[in-house]
């Protein structure tokens, strides 16, 4: 059920952006309670009956073909992230993924270790932390010192107030947090944990319910971010993630800073203090 409510509310917030006149149907004036699109108005934009858009937007219908998908995410101008979120909820997912391991294979490990001035962790799809190494806990935070349940980016984001001191801009990082999540939750089929993290962050954070119900979703897997250091000072640096092959539903995320630039200056600076401390 936690997953046909996340379909409803996600289309029916998309239906909420937009109007009839904007997909070429009349206004009506009078009486109307929806903001938005009504079910039938999407129905009929889409070219679909009002009984099967209701019953896809219920999650009682099988797979829905892309010809459907692509009509209905026309109408809603859902972005290709939306598209992809939307495409991932309706799928009919009744298995977890695998569950990664409490602690990541040696190799992995020793791998995070020796990439030396480049900060560098190592965590699953919803961000739960399997290991970081020094520069990035010197950078970041340790979270390998956290009890293992609270290793967890997103919640050490909305949760814990230092994470307002690493990142200048905490309101964009929080954003991107709370939507990488939905995307999780999307792919998540059975597996209970990232369910239980919008549980706990809902309860105990009111500027992530905020985020949650705004109904963003990203799968971005690189960027860039301001991060200030208490000694080092304030750096620019990009991110990349990659999945290991053997790990597939793994994330190693590095970063880095431009070459000769002042960010990595200051980088490099902080990656000789951690190496002798």
């Amino acid at each position: 059920m936690r997953r046909q409510d996340e379909l409803r509310e996600f289309l029916r917030s998309r239906r909420a952006r937009v109007t009839p006149r904007e997909v070429g149907l009349p206004a009506r004036t009078g009486g109307r309670r929806v903001r938005g699109l009504r079910r039938e108005e999407l129905a009929l934009a889409a070219g679909v009956s009002v009984d099967y858009y209701t019953r896809m937007e219920q999650g009682r219908v099988g797979n829905v073909s892309d010809q459907v998908l692509e009509a209905v995410a026309g109408v809603l101008r859902l972005g290709p992230e939306e598209l992809r979120h939307l495409r991932e909820l309706i799928t009919d997912r009744h298995h977890a993924p695998p569950r990664p391991p409490a602690r990541p294979r040696a190799a992995l490990r020793m791998m995070l270790d020796m990439l030396g001035p480049a900060p560098a962790l190592l965590m699953t799809g919803v961000l739960d932390i399997l290991a970081i190494n020094r520069l990035g806990a010197a950078l970041l935070t340790d979270f390998e010192a956290m009890p293992r349940a609270e290793r967890n980016e997103i919640r050490w984001i909305f949760l814990d107030p230092r994470a307002r001191d690493v990142f200048p801009d905490w309101d964009e990082v929080a954003v991107e947090a709370a939507a990488w999540l939905r995307g999780a939750l999307g792919r998540a089929g059975d597996d209970p944990r990232p369910q239980a993290l919008v549980d706990e962050l809902t309860e105990r954070s009111a500027e992530f319910a905020r985020h949650w119900a705004e109904h963003r979703v990203t799968y971005c897997t690189y960027g860039a971010k301001r991060i200030r250091h208490p000694e080092a000072g304030t750096m620019t640096l990009s991110w990349e993630s990659f999945a290991p092959t053997a790990d597939p539903d793994l994330y190693l995320v590095v970063y880095t800073a431009p070459t000769g630039s002042p960010s990595e200056e200051r980088l490099l600076a902080l990656a000789e203090r951690a190496r002798v401390a």
